[in-house]
């Protein structure tokens, strides 16, 4: 009887789409959320004695200690275009931040009645943010497609992502910044062994990609939006072509890199990324779970559900820190959105 009523609701799973119960998946309650409130928030940063949160809308939450929360509002030189997908999107510390007070953001403001993404370097004195140097400009932007993800890798070198600001045929033009991913220096000058010097591009082929990592070997991971699904997660090699528009999912042409990872049919929509243990843990939006990958197998399980939209996460120690973005316009907000949850990796890391 026993062994009848389990075929049964196998048989009832794959009529109707449901899935066993997943050991990996953590469940979340409210103890977990260590802020609250939050408006769009994009990039996690942390030091040791702090947390440093961008928002889309323009603003910035430093979480001190005890999770005590202030929210600055950055002054840029340019008004904050936070229509569609644009806005305060990348926020990265300097390596030296405690001793230098700087920072790097990425955000997307109109020029010449057209959407532009800019680089700057950012300073914090006198309790006050504000942009100190442009370090690159005239990204195209769009109202979708802005890429934003900024990341120290383990080169040191700064990279970006960018998006194909809602028109493909950039992606595969060397002479748009639009659908690649850059690599600088931290003020801004390109590194001589970049694979198209004097050009910060580093791949291109991308339709928008929003998340990078490193393993522990220093190999480069980045994920990436698909259209309407096929969303991609990257082995990322310099110079290399990853295909958009030419080639999605399992599709393969000379010269072009096909994904190492899809999604298939289903939809991600994945953004933020990060590593540990030879697994890598991917933010997704639509999809709105935290899915984790194992960078052997390849096999997808999903860790974090039931929170909505999720835009970034990022690992320090045993645990995750994960941001929700249920406020974008996309999502089903609830009185406490957004907010920042610490999630345990404990028993996932199996």
């Amino acid at each position: 009887m026993k062994k009848k009523w389990l075929s049964l609701l196998t048989t009832f799973c794959l009529v109707s789409g449901c899935s066993p119960s997943n050991k990996d998946e953590v469940k979340t309650n409210s103890k977990d959320v260590v802020s609250k409130n939050l408006n769009i928030p994009w990039q996690i940063n942390s030091t040791p004695k702090q947390m440093w949160i961008s928002e889309r809308t323009g603003g910035l939450v430093l979480l001190g200690p005890k999770q005590k929360k202030t929210s600055y509002s950055p002054k840029f030189s340019e008004a904050i275009a936070d229509d569609g997908e644009g806005g305060f999107l990348g926020f990265l510390l300097d390596p030296n931040y405690d001793s230098n007070k700087k920072a790097y953001g990425y955000y997307t403001y109109e020029k010449s009645n057209r959407l532009v993404n800019r680089i700057v370097e950012m300073c914090f004195e006198n309790n006050e943010w504000k942009e100190s140097r442009i370090l690159l400009d005239d990204i195209p932007g769009g109202y979708t497609h802005n890429g934003g993800r900024m990341e120290w890798g383990p080169d040191r070198k700064l990279y970006i992502t960018t998006g194909d600001s809602g028109e493909e045929e950039l992606s595969q033009n060397l002479k748009s910044l639009a659908g690649k991913i850059l690599r600088m220096n931290n003020d801004g000058s390109v590194p001589e062994d970049n694979p198209f010097y004097p050009s910060p591009v580093y791949t291109y082929g991308h339709r928008n990609p929003q998340g990078m990592t490193w393993d522990d070997e220093g190999k480069m991971f980045a994920a990436e939006h698909g259209s309407s699904n096929y969303d991609e997660i990257n082995k990322i090699d310099p110079g290399k072509n990853y295909g958009w528009p030419i080639i999605r999912g399992d599709e393969k042409k000379e010269g072009l890199e096909s994904p190492w990872v899809h999604s298939g049919r289903e939809t991600w929509a994945p953004s933020g990324i990060d590593y540990k243990n030879g697994y890598l843990f991917v933010a997704a939006l639509r999809g709105e779970s935290v899915i984790k990958v194992n960078t052997s197998s390849k096999k997808i399980t999903t860790i974090v559900s039931n929170k909505g939209r999720i835009r970034d996460i990022l690992i320090e120690d045993n645990h995750m820190y994960v941001v929700t973005n249920n406020k974008d316009g996309r999502g089903q907000p609830s009185s406490d959105d957004d907010v920042l949850l610490k999630v345990s990796l404990k028993n996932v890391m199996e």
